[in-house]
């Protein structure tokens, strides 16, 4: 029997999301970031889903090259930047931009010939401390790269720590602490990423890097995506393979962490987290039985869940199961399982058939 687990992909709605990112800052050009396969959802369907973004922003190299060999000439700015000389050189044959976080690139760059010249963005570290460069080194830091002949332009950037809490005043902290750092610097400014596109204006600069927002999770705490205007892109979907009734007081699934209080009716469903379905999800997390709500009981094990069908008697073998996505917004699932949307996008295997359809009109 061939497994029913599979990951729909909406491709409208990714250019849908697309044009939200821009409706929320009209005024900024979009670099779309699509790293880590495109959040899960296969970086090249993603990309081409895309193709009316600016730019491309990645974590590494290796995924600049992939976008590059499948035909993509956008800009594409690689997040962590180069690690070493050999790197810096990859980055030149392929035209891909570079974040500089450390004195040791620049170093790099002054010491190296190559055939292009780089496009690079200086990150000044506001409050995020993971990589950046102190605000105080930024216009030093400026003066090095604009006098370096491997340089081809220089943009200014920074990254919101907790632009996600509408509510924080972190997030104005570090926008005034990167106005201040960058002063009269001459540059293109990118701050925001999704939450800080929907929810700070004031973080709006020549560019803003769409992450999440893009395949239709809302970046906040507090918020879906459907609140945001956004729509999401996946649905992880699977069917009902066995149906069973349980008597009261019997326990279920590995260790028997679930135990009927009643006389219950119990179905298995086809997915687990071998197909990337989070095992730590408790009992009481959400899933659709043809559309009509019911509870995940007992353990996730590798290949399935159990499901309490008590409440929908006319649910059958075959039925269709939602883990997240189209009537069950990812972001109340990973509440309930301790968890993110970007982690349950992101750990989806290859065990899962990947769809694309056309979804509803924009």
């Amino acid at each position: 029997m061939a497994r029913a687990a599979e990951a729909l992909i909406d491709l409208p709605a990714l250019a849908h999301n697309l044009r939200r990112a821009r409706e929320a800052m009209p005024g900024s050009r979009v670099m779309a970031v699509v790293k880590a396969n495109g959040y899960g959802h296969g970086v090249e369907r993603v990309a081409g889903a895309l193709r009316s973004a600016d730019a491309f922003a990645v974590a590494c190299l290796d995924e600049a090259e992939q976008l590059r060999e499948s035909g993509f000439a956008h800009p594409i700015n690689v997040l962590e930047g180069f690690y070493d000389v050999e790197e810096l050189r990859r980055f030149s044959r392929h035209h891909v931009d570079a974040t500089i976080h450390q004195p040791e690139q620049i170093e790099a760059l002054e010491r190296t010939r190559i055939d292009r010249p780089l496009k690079v963005w200086l990150k000044i570290d506001t409050g995020m401390h993971r990589l950046g460069v102190a605000p105080e080194q930024a216009r030093a830091l400026w003066e090095r790269l604009n006098a370096c002949s491997a340089v081809g332009g220089i943009g200014l950037m920074t990254h919101l720590a907790n632009a996600d809490n509408r509510n924080d005043p972190t997030t104005e902290r570090q926008l005034l602490a990167f106005t201040g750092a960058i002063g009269h610097l001459h540059g293109e400014r990118s701050i925001a990423n999704s939450a800080g596109i929907l929810g700070w204006p004031a973080a709006s600069g020549d560019w803003i890097r769409s992450g999440i927002m893009l395949y239709g999770a809302s970046p906040f705490c507090d918020s879906t995506a459907a609140e945001e205007r956004l729509r999401p892109v996946m649905t992880l979907q699977t069917g009902l393979i066995a149906i069973r009734d349980l008597a009261a007081g019997e326990r279920l699934g590995y260790g028997g962490t679930w135990c009927s209080d009643k006389p219950s009716r119990i179905g298995v469903a086809a997915i687990g987290y071998g197909d990337g379905y989070p095992r730590h999800a408790p009992s009481g997390t959400s899933v659709l039985v043809e559309g009509q709500r019911a509870p995940l009981v007992g353990r996730v094990s590798m290949d399935m869940i159990t499901i309490d069908l008590t409440e929908l008697p006319e649910a059958k073998i075959g039925d269709r199961v939602v883990l997240w996505g189209a009537g069950l917004p990812a972001e109340e699932v990973a509440r309930q399982a301790g968890t993110i949307p970007y982690e349950l996008f992101c750990q989806v295997t290859r065990r899962v058939k990947f769809r694309e359809h056309s979804g509803s009109s924009p």
